[in-house]
């Protein structure tokens, strides 16, 4: 027995229509554009996917992308229609910009977790020559307010403390 062609609906027993005829309530013909892509056991995709887009814009649609790719845009349709469903505002597009957010919070704390194991690195093997006369910090580094230290291009922040914090590029600086 040959399998069914991606562009033909598979054998049902009794020519089952596929999920959106049925749901049309017309009769799925052999050449049925939906036949492949919303199955009969799985009603609730093409409800969703013909509530939020129209069935006759969905048709269009796949009658113009290549056979080969419309078993993907299928999927992003059911997909972004049950988004859309659930969040009427945004739809899946909140749900990437939220992890678009996450993860650039993720991206920076790697960053500040690298800056900081790098000074801590730094501080146990680099070692840092005394001046032997008086030396006026104030004037250099600005108002006085932190004292920078350089170590093999890692910048330390100290801010009266005594704690000398990895900065690095970005300059942020935390008190224990």
């Amino acid at each position: 027995m040959t399998s069914p062609s991606p562009l033909r609906p598979a054998p049902f027993g009794s020519n089952s229509p596929c999920a959106a005829c049925k749901f049309l309530r017309r009769k799925c013909q052999p050449d049925c554009i939906f036949a492949p892509y919303f199955k009969s056991d799985h009603p609730e995709k093409f409800v969703g996917v013909h509530r939020i887009f129209g069935a006759s814009n969905v048709g269009k649609l796949l009658n113009e992308i290549k056979p080969e790719f419309r078993e993907d845009a299928v999927r992003s349709l059911v997909y972004e229609a049950e988004w859309r469903i659930r969040d009427p505002v945004y739809g899946c597009v909140g749900v990437i910009t939220a992890l678009h957010q996450k993860l650039r919070r993720l991206q920076l704390d790697l960053t500040l977790a690298r800056a900081e194991l790098s000074c801590y690195q730094n501080a146990v093997t680099v070692e840092v020559p005394q001046p032997n006369f008086p030396v006026n910090h104030s004037g250099f580094f600005g108002s006085g307010a932190y004292d920078a230290t350089e170590m093999a291009g890692v910048r330390l922040l100290d801010n009266g403390g005594g704690e000398f914090i990895g900065g690095g590029v970005t300059g942020h600086h935390r008190n224990f």
